[in-house]
């Protein structure tokens, strides 16, 4: 109990510094920050610990509030949208590909390693898929992967409240203001809800369903509303502690000092470029559905749905869409991915054995 309220404390300062100097998504990265940097300058005092259900929760409430932005309207521009969805998840994993092979030419690296590690996906399954996948340098792979994250969950917050597209922290707050929910309107509506969305979590994870604590509560919670149950809104407060709750567990996941410098070099820079591409690709997206220049760079970002989502409402974006367009490219790097990229290994690893023994031969 007191390594856990040291690391709370940890994360509250996190969040109170980030909203005193007016950061973006203060209590997602403020708590990130602090823990990432005071994890280590505490360890000889209190080892961290945040456990995982709490962050759990966190991702119960984040989906529930995904869920209530599905209307029909909704519905049905995302089924005219899905051949667009289909497209640009294949654009953005061909773009993460060339980026891989470049970054093998310059380092020298298996193309294979270097493509997974590139893979704008899940860490946890990549390296799941990684030890499944024979002749894979997991080391290097993982020094990418989470590299690359390290530049989403900064860059991307920074991009998207910037002027670049049409967001001031003036006009975001303004908005929030003025649509904020009460704690009062929760009840009694939100019993049902909660209620619901734990019981989906649960059996999501009990199927192995790819984010189960995010998606389960989500889908429950955009059936119940789409079927004429109300259900209320969070209130800032609410919204701001799930933040902090993921912001802490993704700080003490991260571990920069474990990177060799070469490699933070060309993932530092290969996590550019797919930035760059992505907001490439959200320029296409706005001109082919007219949907606004931040839905679109959420949209397209390389970053996780729960993050994506948490910023989509902060700017008051189209979460929806946003959601959509992320699950998609999610459950297509999950399901279709992996034996596409096995069949692709089986192709590329004799040639580089080949390369490799007459390399060696003299």
């Amino acid at each position: 109990m007191i390594r856990f309220l040291i690391t709370l404390a940890v994360s509250l300062a996190g969040g109170a510094v980030f909203s005193l100097i007016h950061a973006p998504l203060p209590w997602l990265l403020g708590p990130m920050v602090f823990t990432l940097i005071g994890a280590r300058a505490l360890r000889k005092v209190s080892k961290p610990l945040w456990p995982g259900f709490v962050r759990n929760i966190a991702m119960i409430m984040i989906g529930y509030s995904i869920g209530l932005t599905f209307t029909q309207s909704t519905l049905a521009e995302m089924g005219h949208q899905l051949p667009s969805m289909f497209l640009m998840t294949a654009l953005l994993l061909i773009f993460s590909g060339l980026i891989g092979f470049c970054v093998s030419k310059l380092t020298g690296q298996p193309l294979p390693t270097i493509i997974m590690g590139s893979i704008p996906g899940g860490l946890s399954q990549m390296i799941i898929l990684a030890e499944e996948t024979k002749g894979i340098d997991l080391t290097v792979m993982t020094f990418l992967q989470v590299s690359r994250l390290l530049m989403i969950i900064f860059c991307v917050p920074l991009l998207v409240f910037s002027p670049l597209f049409g967001n001031s922290h003036s006009a975001i707050e303004a908005a929030a203001s003025g649509s904020q929910a009460a704690w009062g309107d929760l009840f009694p509506n939100v019993l049902l809800f909660a209620a619901v969305c734990v019981a989906a979590a649960w059996f999501a994870a009990k199927i192995r369903f790819p984010s189960a604590y995010l998606l389960g509560p989500m889908i429950s919670t955009a059936i119940l509303h789409l079927s004429g149950v109300h259900g209320p809104a969070l209130p800032a407060g609410l919204l701001d502690a799930a933040q902090l709750m993921i912001g802490t567990y993704v700080g003490l996941l991260l571990r920069p000092g474990n990177l060799k410098l070469k490699f933070m070099l060309f993932s530092f820079l290969s996590g550019l470029v797919l930035i760059a591409g992505s907001i490439g690709l959200s320029v296409l997206l706005t001109k082919m559905h007219g949907v606004s220049s931040s839905t679109a760079f959420l949209s397209m970002a390389p970053g996780g749905m729960d993050q994506m989502g948490i910023m989509a409402k902060e700017i008051n974006a189209d979460v929806a869409i946003v959601s959509c367009y992320q699950i998609f490219r999610t459950w297509f790097i999950y399901f279709a991915v992996p034996p596409l990229l096995r069949l692709l290994f089986k192709r590329i690893m004799p040639r580089t054995k080949k390369e490799a023994a007459s390399a060696a031969s003299p």
